[in-house]
């Protein structure tokens, strides 16, 4: 593949990321729709495809979010590990939507305290029609389609929407839980019982097939690296943020932090007087 476009997509890969390693993808945060979930899923398919990267660890610390990014996750890491090993390694959260993206792993690591499962879906949204009747505030609607504007929030829900929103919950449920019995061989039915939204810890997880292991990323690197038949070394490779986004990210830090430490100073001077 074309090393110089590998390069510009994530910062020194192709210049400064060392052939041979094992490149740890890291899975951080709340998993939202977006450009930056396309962008990660950009990321998965040029390591696929890279020549540079023998194997992959997948380093989770986060609570999911979006079941349609994170579903997509889970197809583009599906595709990465029939080409070349792919270990999850959880070192806080691995939950809901960052377990699923888990499955497509042939080896998941937890860390002893590690949070690990909340199999499940959740849809939830507000409805305001009493607190904006209260406000004097009325909202016009023209449809075209009965179940157009299923879940606007100022008018309460059809049985007939309450039934399709439920009927799309439960296809997303039973995906997931397909999902689990194929990447932990484990019974679908059994899975059933695990899939209530609860978490469990590292080591109850493991006990529960839901992992395969305790251990650190570390011990992630050395059995991708295995695997893969390489040394045990390892290098971080992320997305490359704009110019513009990073400065505006550092501007905004820098203000929120004066402005902190503005009010933090008011509020002392009151108490002083």
């Amino acid at each position: 593949m074309n090393t110089r476009t590998l390069h510009s997509f994530m910062p020194g890969l192709g210049r400064l990321f060392p052939p041979g390693h094992v490149a740890i993808l890291r899975l951080y945060g709340p998993i939202a729709d977006g450009a930056r979930a396309a962008d990660w899923i950009e990321l998965v398919r040029r390591l696929r495809e890279s020549r540079r990267v023998p194997a992959v660890v997948l380093d989770i610390d986060s609570p999911g979010g979006s079941a349609t990014a994170s579903d997509g996750m889970f197809l583009a890491l599906e595709r990465l590990a029939a080409r070349k090993p792919l270990v999850a390694a959880i070192r806080g959260t691995g939950a809901s939507g960052s377990y699923l993206a888990a499955m497509a792993a042939r080896t998941i690591v937890a860390q002893p305290h590690a949070i690990v499962g909340s199999i499940g879906v959740i849809s939830a949204g507000p409805r305001l029609p009493r607190l904006l009747e209260r406000l004097g505030v009325s909202v016009t609607e023209n449809r075209a389609g009965r179940l157009k504007g299923m879940g606007a929030p100022w008018r309460d829900e059809t049985e007939e929407e309450r039934a399709k929103e439920q009927a799309i919950v439960d296809a997303f449920y039973d995906a997931f839980v397909a999902r689990v019995a194929h990447g932990r061989h484990l019974d679908e039915a059994r899975v059933r019982t695990l899939a209530t939204g609860e978490v469990w810890l590292g080591e109850e997880a493991r006990s529960l097939g839901l992992v395969d292991e305790i251990g650190d990323l570390e011990r992630a690197v050395e059995m991708a690296a295995e695997a893969a038949g390489v040394p045990a070394r390892s290098a971080p490779v992320r997305l490359r943020r704009p110019l513009l986004e990073r400065l505006a990210g550092r501007f905004g830090a820098s203000l929120a932090e004066a402005v902190a430490d503005r009010v933090e100073a008011r509020l002392e001077a009151r108490v002083r007087t």
